[in-house]
């Protein structure tokens, strides 16, 4: 197993977790935050949870997508007004961004220097 794509699924599987539980804590009622952040939130966990247990699971750029996405959804979504909802998607969704490509770009440089 390799560490450092085990952390980057874990810290991803994190991220995923904040995201959702938000929708039921510190969001509020913000309804235009419940569902960006419920479903992102949760394609975050399910393609973690999936790497983590050894089926193959999400690549770290499908990852970084979906962090990109959760990132952007605040101004997409029209949930930048409202303080919580909005930083609990930048960070969760920056976090994951920059891990997921920190993870790729690893990657893909052991395959360069194998070949």
């Amino acid at each position: 197993m390799d560490l450092t794509r085990s952390l980057s699924d874990v810290i991803a599987l994190i991220a995923g977790l904040v995201s959702v539980l938000a929708t039921f804590f510190w969001a509020g009622d913000v309804t235009a935050a419940n569902t960006p952040l419920l479903l992102l939130g949760a394609l975050l966990v399910v393609s973690a949870l999936w790497a983590i247990l050894g089926a193959g699971g999400a690549s770290s750029w499908v990852t970084a997508a979906f962090g990109a996405l959760l990132f952007v959804s605040p101004w997409a979504f029209g949930f930048d007004g409202d303080a919580a909802a909005a930083w609990t998607a930048w960070i969760a969704g920056g976090v994951t961004v920059v891990v997921g490509l920190l993870t790729a770009l690893q990657v893909r440089g052991r395959v360069a220097a194998s070949a």
